[in-house]
């Protein structure tokens, strides 16, 4: 399936399969970075209105407000802060059990070469003490063991097998034919095919799981719906009392008035 032999892919056809593929690294091109980070705390509608509230609120004189909705947004920037950024830390931490070397058989020679440039239908050469560099079917086992308690959380090494298992969907932590990027080999040694690489691969997939936002139920959809929709309600009728208010000098209202009508209209 894999359109490889024994002796492993020609040199031109894996260098082919790189150019189509992309090389063996997990992605991190939504990576934001501290201030970006930080920055994306702010984005929020109903943060914006709050902010605007403060910023109100000061003008007018009414410091105890301002001080209880800066502490409310500054609480919420921390939170939102600390979650994204150890989200950022742990796909950092997957980067780092990438392999930077692999043996890798290919027309009938050894080579040493970089992980990245491994490719589907590679076939790879394990012994104790590596790491593996891709999702590989293991072909050869001689007493292989290999340690996956990074994807399965599994201490005790497990024994790999070359036969085939028929059942379907199966988890890794049962996919005794199987090595996967990240694991490491601590007995014995065999060789593998690979099967995927990069975010292909196991590895790959969890680190997709953290890239990814956070799934939101349809409660929270249809709540965070109709926040926008009375946020923006509120500061129509705010926009309008403050308009029609300020044009009419027979309710004699002075702006400093107005000003905190509308804040508690929008309180």
């Amino acid at each position: 399936m894999l359109g490889s032999g024994p002796d492993g892919l020609p040199t031109t056809e894996a260098e082919n399969r790189l150019g189509k593929i992309g090389p063996n690294k997990l992605d991190d091109s939504k990576k934001k970075g501290i201030a970006g980070i930080l920055l994306s705390q702010f984005t929020d509608v109903m943060i914006l209105i709050l902010l605007g509230a403060a910023i109100i609120s000061g003008i007018i004189g009414d410091v105890t407000d301002t001080i209880v909705i800066l502490v409310i947004v500054i609480l919420n920037a921390i939170l939102g802060f600390f979650q994204e950024y150890r989200a950022e830390k742990a796909m950092e931490a997957l980067k780092q059990m990438a392999v930077t070397q692999a043996r890798v058989f290919r027309e009938g020679i050894v080579h040493g070469l970089p992980a990245t440039a491994l490719v589907p239908g590679d076939i790879v050469l394990l012994e104790a003490g590596n790491a593996v560099p891709a999702d590989l079917r293991i072909v050869e086992s001689i007493n292989l063991k290999i340690e996956e308690a990074s994807l399965t959380g599994e201490s005790n090494a497990i024994d790999k097998i070359i036969k085939r298992i028929d059942t379907e969907n199966l988890p890794v932590s049962d996919q005794r034919n199987m090595a996967f990027k990240g694991t490491f080999v601590t007995n014995g040694r065999g060789r593998g095919i690979v099967t995927a690489t990069g975010m292909q691969t196991e590895l790959g997939r969890i680190a997709k799981m953290l890239q990814e936002d956070e799934t939101v139920t349809p409660l929270q959809q249809r709540m965070a719906s109709f926040g926008k929709r009375l946020s923006i309600l509120v500061l129509f009728l705010c926009i309008l009392f403050f308009v029609i208010s300020y044009n009419h000098s027979i309710y004699h209202l002075n702006l400093i008035i107005i000003l905190m009508v509308m804040m508690n209209i929008s309180f």
